[in-house]
C-alpha cells in the first residue's frame, strides 16, 4: 500500500537545495521529526506548517499536496 503524500516538504526542500537537518535547526526541532514529516509518516501541525513556510519564505499552500501527483 502506497503512502499518501499529504505534504510536499521533501520536494520543497529539494527545490531550495536545503536539507532536513537545516530545517530542523531553523525550527529547533529534532532531525528525526523533520524526517518523518518529509516521508509523510507523520504530519506537522498547522501552526508548524506556517512556521515552516515562513522559514522557507514560501506560501504555506506550496507545502500541501492538492492531489496533483507531483512526484
Amino acid at each position: 500500500m502506497e503512502t499518501t503524500r499529504i505534504n510536499r516538504l521533501k520536494i520543497v526542500l529539494a527545490e531550495q537545495n536545503k536539507t532536513g537537518k537545516w530545517l530542523a535547526e531553523q525550527l529547533e526541532k529534532n532531525e528525526a521529526t523533520v524526517s518523518r514529516w518529509c516521508s509523510n509518516s507523520s504530519q506537522p501541525s498547522l501552526e508548524m506548517l506556517l512556521k515552516i513556510a515562513d522559514v522557507l519564505n514560501i506560501d504555506v499552500r506550496k507545502l500541501i499536496n492538492h492531489g496533483n501527483n507531483e512526484e
